[in-house]
């Protein structure tokens, strides 16, 4: 008789239906991977068979919708690879699902309090170290240092018209011993701004002299910084690099920098002054973390006062052979078993890895109208078998009442 066939399809589709309703009712649960059910028919020594089983549950691993959140520590994955956490034990877990948050130590955390690991940035200027073991990846508050200028980039165009000075030695105080003069800010070991003037002094055609003075220093002596030699064209054709040194003040080192004119010129622009472009110079003030940001390749940067970013670590991530042969854990993680393999690590937009996106969580990858029409088909699989047990029923019912 077809009891047993019967009772195997309706375990069969009541354990379909276990599977839709836990997708249903995850369809908005960050980072949830939907799961489907495969069947197996069975057979024993007879071309009539004996019913069917669950052989697998495989869980989607295909991506959800990237949704905003505005939140800076929510991240998101595009395309392979999941999130490497560990807790305090030191056992790996992984997650697609990207809400983190700090604790009181400035360690980013999981939404259960597991640590995102990643590969801190090491050095002057910080380099993230690849290659290493994943370490828990944390935002510090200290305040980024003072950097010393070290370089300035300086191009002007010096008027060809202009006559040779009246009076001389230059002095800063007497506008009749230098054609015109130009300021710009650097900064010492402490962050304290300088503020370096620069005079320019016509000594013959296409010849120019260049003073320097540290301003902000009241013990700086005007210092000849060199001559600038130019073409019949105007090219300037003496070494463009020259270097300044500002003394110690106020608890500062003293400081040498370089400063390039390359590419300057001597024109005759009509007019008496010559033009200056916007000076470049590096160093800055000391500041104080006032954010932070997420790139796509996992990066994360400091935000501070002084206008600068700074590498602070990148995000490691994780890969599988199989990631059908994880093991799910519940609260959105998984880990690695024989069947999934090692993990692969490496940072997102590298080899097989996806992308990731700040301010954005992936949803869950559940597609509801789907599981709708699955549920209708479990529905009526399972009336079906029930109607089979009940014709079942009542052909052994009339054999059992033959006289």
């Amino acid at each position: 008789m077809g009891f047993s066939q019967s009772v195997s399809g309706l375990n069969a589709s009541s354990k379909q239906l276990d599977v839709i309703g836990n997708n249903i009712a995850n369809s908005a649960t960050v980072g949830f991977k939907s799961a489907g059910i495969v069947f197996a028919d069975l057979y024993a020594g007879s071309k009539v068979g004996m019913g069917v089983r669950v052989a697998a549950v495989m869980q989607d691993f295909n991506n959800g919708t990237t949704t905003a959140t505005n939140n800076s520590l929510d991240v998101a994955i595009s395309g392979n690879g999941f999130f490497r956490l560990s807790d305090n034990k030191g056992q790996i877990y992984y997650t697609r699902n990207g809400q983190f948050q700090l604790d009181a130590d400035r360690n980013i955390l999981s939404a259960d309090g597991y640590h995102l690991t990643g590969y801190p940035a090491t050095g002057t200027p910080p380099k993230v170290q690849q290659g290493a073991a994943p370490t828990p990846l944390r935002i510090s508050q200290e305040m980024l240092n003072a950097q010393a200028t070290t370089k300035v980039s300086l191009q002007t165009n010096l008027n060809s018209n202009n006559q040779v000075p009246v009076r001389s030695p230059v002095d800063p105080s007497d506008a009749d011993t230098f054609n015109y003069s130009t300021t710009f800010t650097t900064y010492d070991s402490l962050g304290n701004q300088r503020n370096v003037q620069l005079f320019y002094a016509k000594t013959s055609d296409n010849h120019w002299d260049v003073y320097y003075l540290d301003s902000s220093d009241p013990g700086a002596n005007l210092t000849n910084m060199g001559q600038m030699e130019f073409d019949t064209s105007g090219r300037l054709i003496s070494n463009p690099n020259m270097t300044i040194t500002v003394n110690a003040l106020n608890g500062s080192a003293q400081n040498t920098f370089s400063i390039s004119l390359a590419h300057s010129s001597q024109q005759n622009l009509g007019k008496e002054a010559g033009s200056v472009k916007t000076p470049v110079a590096d160093g800055y003030a000391p500041g104080d973390l006032i954010g932070y940001n997420i790139n796509n390749d996992g990066t994360i940067y400091g935000i501070y006062s002084n206008q600068q970013q700074m590498l602070l670590g990148q995000i490691a991530m994780a890969d599988f052979a199989n990631v059908n042969g994880l093991e799910p854990l519940g609260n959105n993680n998984w880990r690695a078993t024989s069947e999934s393999g090692l993990e692969s690590l490496g940072t997102a937009n590298t080899g097989t890895l996806g992308t990731l996106t700040s301010g954005a969580v992936e949803s869950s990858n559940v597609d509801l109208s789907q599981e709708l029409v699955d549920m209708i088909v479990a529905q009526r699989n399972y009336q079906s078998n029930s109607q089979m047990i009940k014709t079942q029923d009542q052909i052994l019912n009339t054999l059992v009442n033959l006289r």
